[in-house]
């Protein structure tokens, strides 16, 4: 295991491409030092790709997964098959099923290894299609779960000790937001809630669409637009979008409505306030689904109007940055709780796999305190880039003017850690970034300062419509840890002036 310490030694150096981060073999992320490792990723340079050794895992296929895909395909496999490994049987049947209704061929599903993992077996001409189902829905393997499989394992944990550690981080969970433990539930990651709630909402209420509202983190829109009867894409670049949304409202059910507490990238609130007086004056109950993985349960209280909140634990409640999971919270006074209960209680996880339930637990124990400290670096970063001659503009929760941040915060609660920012000379973007001495790559919530040029990374093959969302090209995101403040307000002070 690494003993790099990223908060004073960043892994930001060309040398540094395609570092796991954290560098561990769990690191989540993958650093990208300069900007043309960025577009060399996303254009398949294989003299970019080639340097890996890890990767975002819904996106990136870690050498300990790929060799479980390899020993389920010996085993299971016909000629010109391939096969994904899931953590469980029913994981690989909605894959397979996703295979089908794509028409991308034949697909079946086998059980494979002591674990019982879930195989799915398709012709090598599905690989595609297979893996955009492993990044929409994720329900993917972990890598301490591949290990066990392999018989590597750096350490091994009995059931009783993930039992007793998803027990743990439960009601941690319910302690922060006040819900009920029992309404609670856990996920192999943050996409596989968010894909859980939508199973939910298009069984309970089917045939019916949902609307996004606001320009989400891109998988969240795609998975709305990819199943079930589709979404509306209300991305409030302006006022306008209150308008269409009362006329959705008004001329057809609907199965749900999303929304991120702030949004990612942009640090945006839709006020929900507004959302809700449309609902009761047309007489329409639609459920409300948050997340609030960027604001953090610590800072806000989501659940003053969500009937859901879905929040990735691999982000900040990890802080780490070295294990995968995702939660649902039931909110204990929605007039939707017994049926949401009820298909949760049938149709979720019930528990992580025990070497990561394990290591979440242990990270998440100083959850609360760092991010009392994450929020006053963030608010702190934020302030000096508004005052920067520079920058053209910077987006954080703090700048809200819909007034819902302000309106959901504890009495206690901060900002979350993540901020954006623009340039006023877009061709300088990528000489900033290049020089900046902070960890590089995707993901956000670790407990070290992560930057990336958020919207070539997410939408590469969009940046147009990205822009007409009011998403620019060439902004860069930060996603700010718990280096003392004034080292990170230096190392961004150098980068803007080279």
């Amino acid at each position: 295991m690494s003993t790099r310490n990223l908060l004073t030694d960043p892994l930001c150096k060309p040398e540094d491409l395609g570092s796991a981060v954290p560098p561990t073999p769990y690191g989540i992320s993958v650093c990208l030092p300069l900007w043309e490792h960025v577009i060399g990723y996303e254009e398949g340079d294989q003299r970019v790709v080639e340097k890996f050794k890890s990767g975002y895992p819904r996106f990136f296929v870690p050498p300990a997964i790929a060799a479980v895909f390899t020993a389920a395909e010996k085993e299971h496999a016909k000629p010109g098959e391939r096969a994904l490994v899931f953590p469980r049987l029913v994981h690989a049947e909605r894959c397979a099923e996703f295979i089908e209704k794509n028409n991308a061929g034949p697909a079946r599903v086998a059980e494979f290894g002591k674990e019982s993992f879930g195989v799915t077996l398709f012709p090598e001409a599905s690989y595609k299609t297979a893996r955009l189902f492993w990044r929409f829905c994720g329900e993917v393997l972990s890598i301490r779960q591949s290990e066990a499989a392999l018989g590597t394992a750096h350490n091994e944990y009995t059931e009783k000790e993930g039992h007793i550690a998803t027990e743990l981080i439960k009601q941690r969970l319910a302690d922060i937001t006040g819900q009920n433990k029992e309404d609670v539930f856990l996920f192999p990651s943050g996409m596989a809630a968010n894909y859980a709630v939508h199973r939910m909402l298009s069984t309970i209420l089917p045939n019916r669409k949902t609307v996004q509202l606001d320009f989400p983190y891109v998988d969240v829109l795609k998975l709305q637009e990819r199943f079930g009867a589709g979404a509306h894409f209300l991305p409030f670049a302006d006022d306008g979008d209150y308008e269409k949304l009362r006329a959705i409202i008004k001329s057809e059910p609907l199965a749900g409505i999303f929304a991120e507490l702030p949004s990612n990238p942009l640090l945006k609130c839709v006020d929900l306030r507004k959302v809700t007086e449309m609902l009761f004056l047309e007489e329409k109950d639609v459920p409300i689904i948050v997340d609030d993985t960027v604001g953090s349960n610590v800072n806000v209280d989501a659940f003053l109007i969500a009937d859901i909140v879905t929040t990735s634990l691999t982000k900040s409640f990890s802080g780490v940055g070295d294990v995968l999971a995702g939660s649902v919270i039931i909110n204990s006074e929605s007039p939707w709780h017994d049926e949401f209960a009820a298909f949760l209680r049938a149709h979720a996880d019930h528990e992580l796999w025990r070497g990561d339930a394990v290591a979440l637990e242990q990270n998440s124990r100083d959850y609360v305190e760092r991010m009392k400290t994450v929020s006053k670096n963030s608010v702190a970063l934020y302030e000096f880039l508004a005052e920067h001659p520079s920058v053209e503009k910077v987006y954080h929760s703090i700048a809200d003017d819909s007034g819902l941040y302000d309106h959901l915060q504890k009495v206690d609660g901060g900002h979350g850690c993540l901020l954006s920012f623009v340039l006023k000379d877009r061709d300088s973007t990528q000489r900033v970034y290049d020089a900046m001495q902070f960890s590089k790559g995707p993901s956000l919530g670790t407990n070290f300062t992560l930057v990336c040029p958020y919207t070539l990374l997410a939408h590469y093959d969009e940046l147009d419509w990205a822009a007409r969302c009011g998403v620019d090209r060439f902004l860069i995101r930060v996603s700010v840890g718990l280096e003392p403040t004034e080292l990170i307000i230096e190392r961004m002070k150098q980068a803007l002036e080279v």
